[in-house]
């Protein structure tokens, strides 16, 4: 763990105010994206997000110092993700929601060109990464867009790292063929 984060953690273990919202500031970005990812409702992945604050703040007293704090992180946003969507199958949704509206995916380019690519593409991956295994799909977003190295992926998903290994391989192979498959629907 790197030494600003160490303080804040430690300071935040103290009861400081401050260093909380710093920490929640830092990472509230990550966990929200991570929630959405599992939840696909930003309704439900804010409040999952809130949840997992909530965890973080009542687990602080038994975080190991020496542990990384961002797979604790995402492992408990990620528990907390499963658990929203257990519920859910308990309480299924009056009426869902189409992927399109679900996600706001504005690139900050000046040019509307530039920016109706960019979102494209991004519409493409996403519309490619729903079309794939819940597992595949699963490791793509903790190794390529949370950026965890593979290893803490592995400690997260509970399987060897050598599966895990596997399993990106699969996956990366898995969506591209997604991606070439919409493309050649005409989906750009």
């Amino acid at each position: 763990m790197n030494d600003d984060l160490e303080l804040i953690v430690q300071r935040c273990r103290e009861g400081d105010e401050l260093a909380w919202e710093a920490l929640v500031r830092r990472f509230q970005g990550r966990v929200f994206g991570l929630a959405l990812h599992y939840l696909r409702s930003r309704e439900e992945a804010r409040d999952a997000a809130q949840e997992v604050f909530i965890r973080v703040w009542r687990g602080l007293p038994t975080f190991q110092q020496d542990a990384s704090f961002l797979p604790w992180l995402l492992r408990i946003t990620r528990t907390t993700s499963i658990d929203h969507l257990r519920r859910r199958k308990a309480r299924p949704p009056a009426q869902d929601l189409l992927v399109e509206d679900m996600h706001d995916l504005g690139d900050p380019a000046p040019r509307p060109d530039e920016l109706f690519e960019t979102q494209s593409r991004r519409s493409l991956v996403h519309r490619a990464l729903q079309q794939i295994g819940d597992m595949h799909r699963e490791i793509l977003q903790l190794q390529e867009i949370q950026e965890l190295p593979l290893n803490e992926v592995a400690r997260i998903l509970q399987i060897p790292e050598g599966t895990a290994k596997s399993r990106a391989s699969r996956a990366r192979a898995e969506l591209a063929r997604s991606v070439v498959r919409l493309q050649g629907q005409g989906e750009l």
